[in-house]
């Protein structure tokens, strides 16, 4: 085990600005022309070709992040790493185990090779949800969450990660078992809600109501918030809106496209957006959100949008 640099201490919930990585299942998939069977980018671990598609993917964020001078978050490409998406392609429990290992140890070589003073580089296990990232069929207990995720992330804890991030988060429920897990094995967490596009997360509940409720039942568990897999004109009302749990969100992860989930879901063809304006919807954003300091992208954006995003908000 690697000893963890920022566990007890996440430099991103100060004021300086870290980039992260853009929509690594559509990059892999539309740029990089892999096959990603249930969206499993951990499954490339498998095989040298693999393995070094991914490391040329996080190489290209984080030359980003170290030209402009600011903070980089790696995050482990373990999505779809949890026992039942994984068991459908195969994974026993052993097997599952070191791959979500491996993934994490793959970015300690990373943070050796592009961290200096000015690029601190956090090391975080993903975490996405145990079901549907658009369409929750199922919901689970609090307590049902927290035993399902609690072994990808021991793994997470004792690979050395500095935290973990619950990407594209639909309920509240799941959110707080996650923190809970998070919590009793040492790790800080950061959760990600996705919204629709009338600013609600795809369960119903609205984003304000979701944060409140998750930090009310861990105790403001959480290190901070984030938003993902939304494009900002559909959480903008929201954000503007919105209330004292505004300053509960550090980071952005949105989509390139306006389109629905729905819409997306059944997309054949790319939409990559326009990453100039998207770097200014950030922009406008970040005048918004008082401690947002974490920007990457989701769904169809690359290194050319977080290069935009970064330049805007380095501006502003």
């Amino acid at each position: 085990m690697t000893s963890p640099k920022y566990r007890h201490a996440l430099p991103q919930l100060a004021d300086k600005l870290f980039l992260t990585d853009g929509g690594i299942e559509t990059t892999l998939i539309f740029h990089e022309g892999f096959e990603l069977p249930h969206f499993a980018a951990f499954d490339l671990l498998r095989e040298k070709k693999g393995r070094t598609a991914l490391e040329s993917y996080f190489r290209r964020y984080a030359t980003i992040a170290r030209d402009m001078g600011v903070g980089f978050v790696l995050e482990s490409a373990t999505w779809r790493a949890s026992p039942d998406w994984a068991g459908k392609l195969g994974y026993s429990t052993d097997a599952l185990d070191t791959v979500n290992r491996e993934a994490v140890e793959m970015l300690f070589d990373l943070r050796e090779e592009f961290e200096t003073d000015a690029t601190p580089c956090v090391i975080s296990g993903c975490i996405g949800p145990r079901g549907d990232g658009y369409n929750p069929s199922e919901i689970m207990s609090a307590d049902e969450a927290e035993h399902y995720h609690a072994e990808q992330i021991g793994t997470f804890a004792r690979a050395g990660a500095d935290m973990v991030t619950a990407i594209t988060m639909t309920y509240p429920e799941e959110a707080i078992g996650i923190t809970r897990a998070a919590q009793a094995a040492g790790l800080p967490a950061a959760i990600s809600f996705t919204v629709e596009t009338d600013g609600r997360l795809p369960a119903g509940q609205s984003l304000g109501e979701a944060i409140v409720q998750v930090d009310r039942d861990t105790k403001n568990g959480p290190a901070y918030y984030m938003i993902n897999c939304a494009h900002p004109t559909h959480f903008d009302e929201a954000v503007t809106k919105g209330g004292d749990w505004l300053a509960r969100i550090h980071g952005l992860r949105a989509n390139a496209s306006t389109k629905s989930h729905a819409e997306l879901d059944e997309a054949e063809e790319l939409d990559d957006g326009n990453p100039v304006e998207l770097g200014g919807d950030y922009r406008k954003l970040k005048q918004i959100l008082p401690n947002l300091t974490v920007l990457g992208g989701c769904c169809g954006t690359d290194h050319r949008h977080i290069a935009a995003i970064g330049r805007a908000c380095a501006q502003a």
